[in-house]
């Protein structure tokens, strides 16, 4: 076995997804219990549309079986409003810090509140690695040999997850390349990662999306990213040192 298959091995041998509609179905929670036991009043959500563009970042001020009420965060500024019946990701972290990512309907939408109906929840407890923080930062690839990181290509990072992350670029890439990733994260301490290309589309002209696969992380640094993906989720102001060793 080669050192990027050792690296790169998973144990379900999932790729990370680039695109938002490829999820599971669904079975592995039912709303009843997730929506009344995980998701909270006060919770912090962000909505995209089903190819991840943001939408709306609001907070749950009511919660039913399969529905939920958005309203502004304290300061925020008015919603964008959303088409009725469009179908829309929203995703957040509960009180454990656990990642949770649903499927929903808009039901009704305005300036200052945000309703949904039929939602489904995607991801929760029992699939960690699935969830995906939606960011617009920047981010910088370099090439695998380039070990000091002197040429960075200056990118824009989509969004997250402990597994991978999505990325934007002017440069051309080919699937199954290696390639070394730092970003900066808020207040936090930058993070690197060695990163391998999954999935690539043209965005727009002249603008790729290329899924990235990260090296396999341990369950120390997959705590401590879920840690600051949380904060940045629900806007916790943190310096995060790490003192392990590890891919990043």
């Amino acid at each position: 076995m080669s050192i990027f298959s050792s690296l790169f091995s998973r144990e379900t041998e999932d790729d990370y997804d680039l695109e938002a509609s490829q999820h599971s179905d669904g079975k592995s929670g039912q709303p009843g219990s997730a929506l009344t036991g995980e998701l909270y009043e006060g919770m912090r959500i962000e909505v995209t549309d089903p190819e991840g563009m943001p939408l709306v970042v609001g907070r749950i001020t009511a919660l039913g079986p399969s529905s939920l009420k958005l309203e502004r965060l304290p300061g925020g500024l008015g919603f964008k409003v959303c088409s009725l019946e469009s179908a829309v990701c929203a995703s957040g972290y509960d009180k454990k810090m656990v990642p949770i990512s649903m499927r929903a309907v808009v039901e009704a939408s305005s300036r200052t509140v945000l309703k949904l109906k039929n939602v489904r929840v995607e991801t929760h407890a029992e699939n960690r690695e699935a969830f995906r923080l939606p960011l617009s930062v920047p981010v910088s690839l370099y090439r695998w040999e380039d070990e000091h990181c002197k040429t960075p290509e200056e990118c824009l990072l989509v969004d997250i997850s402990t597994s991978g992350a999505c990325v934007q670029s002017e440069y051309v890439h080919d699937e199954d390349e290696v390639l070394r990733i730092r970003l900066k994260l808020d207040d936090y301490t930058p993070l690197n990662f060695v990163g391998q290309i999954v999935r690539c589309v043209e965005h727009a002209p002249g603008k790729f999306r290329y899924g990235f696969l990260f090296a396999q992380l341990t369950e120390e640094e997959i705590t401590s990213l879920n840690k600051i993906l949380f904060n940045l989720q629900t806007g916790v102001k943190r310096t995060h040192m790490r003192t392990e060793q590890g891919h990043w």
